[in-house]
């Protein structure tokens, strides 16, 4: 169960790149860091501290993602095909932000 208490916690940066299969084996062959996902528009890198999307830009924004228990007070959630749910907003500033709902990751505990 979520902590509600719980400081939100940083899942991931997303940053564009030109080829995601391209730069998935750079980022492979230069780190330790597991795929949890690919497709030709984006993927997902595991490392031990945090998480990597590479991101194809006219398909998903570069952004920074965080996990917030109250999620749903940014706006109406987008459930994606990887089981998320998030909204995107933007920072003073124009940057991306998406805000996820907890999740249960591949560990079977909440995030």
């Amino acid at each position: 169960m979520t902590n509600p208490t719980a400081l939100d916690r940083l899942d991931h940066v997303a940053i564009a790149v030109s080829s995601v299969a391209d730069a998935v084996r750079w980022y492979r062959e230069r780190f330790r860091c597991e795929v949890a996902y690919e497709d030709a528009t984006w993927a997902l890198l595991k490392f031990a501290n945090t998480q990597l999307a590479l991101v194809v830009p006219d398909q998903h924004p570069p952004h920074i993602g965080f996990v917030c228990s109250a999620a749903e007070r940014y706006g109406a959630l987008t459930r994606h095909r990887d089981g998320t749910q998030s909204v995107y907003v933007l920072d003073p500033a124009g940057n991306a932000v998406e805000i996820l709902k907890p999740y249960v990751n591949s560990g079977g505990f909440d995030v």
